[in-house]
């Protein structure tokens, strides 16, 4: 029975990874969109949408089966409960590409404002967020986890960064306003991807050291310690 359950888990984690990866394409694919101005790439992200709620969908069926049948205890508890909570988070995050690639169809309608720099490394600092924080889940590596709520002051450094350069084109020729505001949002959606994947080192912490913090980095005593 023992042997059954460990093989259960396995399946959980390779589920949970498998929605993870197809999370982490279409932020690649929401981004590419963006930045290339290709609209059937963006369509390429709004069709996945679909398959990444369904597995959110069977993850959860398949953690309460768990909780239900097997009744696990200490470690494997929260390795489950914690489970839920990521996939949530990788929802989510889904949910942001498919913002994103919504406001690539409003941009292509009109001429580029202006060269992408900032907005590309926001993308790739969240994406790499969120690839660690699965990574720090599987391995239970809880300095993984730190070190990604640490990160999440640079993607929100960047997005202020891109709020002021967006909004001194509005002020200056108030006709930007239908290019600048999508992008923008663009830049909230990326903040929000980081957030999530913060979230999830969070549930980490939680899982590897039995502790609760959530959104409470500064308050934990991380970021004085990295001084």
């Amino acid at each position: 029975m023992e042997r059954q359950f460990d093989e259960e888990l396995k399946i959980l984690k390779e589920k949970l990874l498998e929605m993870a990866g197809r999370v982490e394409g279409s932020i690649t694919v929401a981004i590419k969109a963006l930045t290339d101005r290709k609209e059937e790439l963006a369509q390429e992200v709004l069709e996945n949408e679909e398959k990444i709620n369904l597995m959110d969908i069977e993850i959860d069926e398949l953690c309460m089966r768990l909780l239900a049948l097997r009744q696990p205890m200490a470690s494997d508890l929260r390795f489950i409960t914690s489970a839920m909570k990521i996939t949530s988070e990788l929802e989510r995050i889904g949910d942001q590409a498919v913002n994103i690639s919504e406001r690539t169809l409003e941009l292509l309608q009109y001429p580029l404002l202006k060269p992408l720099i900032d907005i590309p490394r926001m993308a790739t600092l969240a994406q790499d967020m969120v690839r660690d924080s699965i990574n720090a889940f599987i391995n239970g590596d809880d300095k993984l986890a730190k070190d990604i709520c640490l990160r999440d002051d640079e993607v929100d450094s960047l997005n202020d960064q891109v709020f002021r350069e967006l909004l001194t084109y509005m002020m200056q020729d108030p006709s930007t306003i239908t290019r600048a505001v999508p992008l923008i949002l663009v830049g909230r959606h990326l903040e929000r991807i980081a957030d999530h994947a913060t979230n999830i080192s969070e549930d980490v912490f939680y899982l590897v050291k039995g502790k609760t913090i959530k959104h409470h980095c500064e308050q934990s005593g991380w970021r004085t310690e990295s001084k």
